[in-house]
């Protein structure tokens, strides 16, 4: 397996439950695709998830928004309906699934970062955390985040496994008059410029469909599964 060839799956507005179902999904098909993963995703609806450890009754207080969708990662709650959000898989074997978890945190923020500065926007990533408030994930700031202006517009969550590496991750773009398509772009961009990563696109079909389309019934769309803690 080559570090250097990369999937790209770019989806449109999907609802809440299956693109934690695809996120999943993807994960545990990390040894069969046997290379890293770049997925863009919208919503359909305005929605909210939350870490995979969070007690659903305080998240149920601090957002009035529907539906509420536990995350296969952990981290915090993040309001989702014009946010741009993407994944990451790399399967075991892969150089990032080697990396700490800091590591990995702070690699894919530098990748925004990077892709930003291709559109002429200047970001930071935040070199000390910043407290956050409860149910306001955008408020504050973790390390390693990236901050315009001071203030954070992108975070992450990870979930790492002897056989993949699941990154999560929200951009709350600036108020500029920006393209998310170009954006998306620069990222694929930047990734080739910085690792050669050469780009291969990946269809939703087959096993990978099937096992999305089963966990998003079976899991994430069940309230018993959301509310489980």
């Amino acid at each position: 397996m080559s570090d250097a060839q990369w999937y790209l799956l770019a989806q449109g507005k999907q609802e809440a439950a299956f693109n934690m179902a695809l996120d999943e999904a993807l994960l545990e098909s990390a040894p069969a695709l046997g290379r890293a993963v770049l997925r863009f995703y919208g919503w359909t609806e305005p929605a909210a998830t939350f870490g995979y450890s969070q007690r659903y009754a305080e998240i149920e207080r601090w957002t009035m928004l529907r539906p509420l969708v536990r995350r296969p990662t952990g981290g915090g709650l993040v309001p989702h309906d014009a946010d741009w959000t993407y994944s990451v898989v790399f399967p075991a074997g892969h150089s990032w699934h080697q990396l700490k978890a800091p590591e990995s945190y702070r690699r894919v923020h530098a990748w925004i970062r990077d892709a930003f500065s291709a559109m002429n926007v200047p970001t930071t990533l935040a070199e000390t955390a910043r407290k956050e408030i409860p149910g306001q994930c955008f408020v504050g700031a973790e390390k390693s985040d990236v901050l315009w202006h001071g203030r954070k517009i992108a975070g992450a969550a990870q979930r790492r496994t002897r056989t993949g590496l699941l990154i999560q991750g929200s951009v709350q773009p600036p108020p500029l008059a920006l393209s998310r398509e170009k954006w998306q772009s620069d990222m694929c961009g930047t990734a080739r410029e910085q690792w050669a990563a050469q780009w291969k696109t990946l269809e939703l079909a087959g096993p990978l469909a099937e096992l999305a389309t089963r966990l998003q019934a079976a899991k994430y769309a069940q309230a018993g599964y959301n509310r489980k803690r």
